[in-house]
């Protein structure tokens, strides 16, 4: 079986390692017959969108072994779906000069040091054709700028190292933002003019130096910057053969595309190009058959499909390559969300934290299996996600969080109905919404629920709980392990005291026992039952303190030494609980 290629992104690592390979090449055909002199592909993270490029790349790109022979690409290609295709498409593999961006590396916390990240990336391009310092046919001029260029690292450090006063450190920077502002733009001059072919230009992650930004708040100077750039590279650019920039959303307000020629973009809602970016399900089916895992492919399904890009379905090939990375000599092992750990989920910490009552039931609406239905638009910019309340849906919709079951249009207003797609997103729905409740938990005082207790204050203690639990998602309040966790949370802390869960007490198990510090001092027992109808929590009730009788759970504090024990029963339906003393 083919090694599995867990974090590689180099299209030739997975030719050159004989790496299982998905074969998406008949993007290359597509770029050229249907794709725009700019195309912008907007998908989720970690959707196979670098690949894609490093494999147009490698398409391409006129490249030179070390003797200076021009390397034969079809190799790379030849049991490849683009072989198949006629001479008008394969003549043009090898021929172009490339230039290849990412723009991931901007993620610090100030301008300064994101900036200076994308000028080291956009030098190291440079070096990667520093053949251009020697070329026959640029004039002094041309190569003394370009070696400039090349050589920024050293002279920034040496200019930066002397002692300089604020004003005219800014300048200092000023002046380097301006310059690497018509870097691309140069560079493809130069590359045309010595291999007289127009350049192709490649950026990745446009929009994670403007994400970078927003929340660490310099986003003006980052957008003007990355504006500049592709202003120059992009429209500007009489050198450029086409672009092809990929990133998770389009932002377009903040007009960094503005005024480009045969400009195309392909977002989720899209109807060409769906299958390239992520798994198909025969895809996904044969790599699950390559490795003997096909009886797994249900559940691969539950947890990893329901992307809908166009009219495609797509799994996250992120997650299916992991799934099968650890499944291979672990087939029974459980399914896990591997696309969480990956994925900034500050959009949906964003959505819970600031939701209203409505929100909240939309959200365990979801989560249910349901669901909603908000107007889309995709022309949005950071500055914009809490303006609207309908924002931070689209947000959701475009980075992957929610999928598309229908849509209709009224007016000018295109509304979705969406749902979450799989099982793995519904994980991570699931945990922040516990951890924004456990926060809240956390930084509520408790003190006053807390003497309740020992004072045996039933009614300040329904009040407290039922006043808590009007702040969470009703989804979570139909599990006794919910409020099992949030009473344990709120006994921790009672002075002179310790909580135990299910430890053995009489002929059982309470739910949870309050033990004193000193054996003088009595202990409490907690016994939890859960109804699904209010008319029937008083039966709860009846229910728990026969348990903490047959079970002798008084019995067994007792038989530990301690002087005496008090004994609750609570029951508790959705928002709403009952607690009472047994007698």
């Amino acid at each position: 079986m083919q090694k599995i290629g867990i974090g590689y992104e180099n299209y030739k690592d997975f030719i050159d390692n004989k790496l299982y390979y998905v074969d998406k090449s008949l993007l290359i055909r597509d770029i050229i017959e249907k794709g725009g002199k700019v195309t912008l592909f907007t998908r989720p993270r970690r959707f196979g969108k670098t690949l894609a490029l490093s494999m147009l790349r490698t398409f391409f790109e006129l490249e030179y072994d070390r003797d200076g022979n021009v390397i034969d690409k079809q190799r790379y290609f030849s049991e490849k779906k683009i072989m198949q295709c006629d001479d008008k498409i394969i003549s043009k593999m090898g021929c172009y000069p490339v230039i290849t961006l990412s723009l991931k590396a901007a993620k610090h916390l100030d301008f300064q040091n994101s900036f200076l990240a994308l000028r080291d990336n956009i030098i190291e391009e440079y070096n990667r054709h520093s053949y251009l310092k020697d070329s026959a046919v640029l004039d002094n001029g041309e190569k003394s700028v370009f070696t400039e260029i090349l050589n920024g690292k050293s002279i920034w450090y040496e200019k930066v190292n002397n002692t300089h006063s604020d004003s005219e450190y800014t300048k200092i920077l000023t002046s380097e933002v301006g310059k690497f502002s018509n870097s691309l733009k140069y560079l493809s001059q130069l590359l045309e003019k010595h291999h007289g072919k127009k350049t192709i230009i490649l950026l990745d992650e446009y929009d994670v130096p403007l994400e970078n930004a927003y929340y660490n708040g310099f986003y003006k100077e980052m957008v003007d910057f990355i504006r500049s750039l592709f202003e120059s590279a992009l429209k500007t650019n009489d050198s450029l053969e086409f672009a092809v920039v990929t990133g998770c959303l389009r932002i377009s307000k903040e007009s960094i595309f503005t005024g480009l020629n045969n400009f195309v973009v392909n977002s989720v809602r899209s109807t060409d190009f769906g299958e390239y970016f992520g798994f198909t399900p025969e895809e996904t089916l044969d790599m699950l058959t390559h490795y003997h895992l096909e009886k797994n492919h249900e559940i691969v399904k539950d947890w990893y499909d329901g992307f809908l890009f166009g009219d495609c379905e797509v799994y996250n090939p992120w997650s299916v390559t992991h799934y099968i990375y650890e499944h291979v000599n672990a087939p029974n092992r459980l399914a896990e969300p591997y696309w969480s750990n990956t994925s900034s989920n500050s959009i949906i910490k964003d959505l819970i934290r600031k939701s209203d009552e409505t929100t909240k039931e939309e959200l365990d609406l979801l989560i249910n299996g349901g669901t909603v239905e908000k107007r889309i638009h995709e022309d949005i910019t950071y500055d914009d996600i809490y303006t609207e309340p309908d924002n931070l849906w689209n947000f959701l919709f475009f980075t992957g969080y929610m999928r598309k079951v229908s849509e209709r249009k009224t007016g000018r207003d295109i509304f979705l109905t969406m749902r979450i797609p799989n099982e793995e997103i519904a994980s991570i729905y699931d945990h922040q919404i516990r951890f924004w409740f456990e926060d809240i938990v956390r930084n509520t005082d408790h003190s006053s629920f807390r003497q309740a207790v020992l004072n045996k204050d039933t009614e300040t203690m329904e009040d407290y709980l039922s006043d808590l639990m009007e702040k969470s998602i009703s989804t979570f309040d139909s599990s006794e392990s919910f409020y099992h966790g949030l009473m344990l949370s709120l006994l921790y802390g009672v002075p002179r005291y310790v909580p135990k869960s299910n430890r053995e007490a009489g002929d059982g198990r309470p739910d949870i026992v309050l033990y004193p510090n000193r054996p003088k001092d009595p202990a409490y027992i907690f016994e939890f039952k859960v109804r699904k109808k209010f008319n029937e929590m008083d039966d709860g009730i009846q229910e728990a303190f026969d348990q903490i009788r047959e079970k002798r759970y008084v019995d067994g504090v007792l038989e530990d030494g301690y002087a005496g024990a008090v004994s609750y029963g609570i029951c508790f339906c959705r928002k709403s609980c009952i607690v009472r003393l047994m007698e």
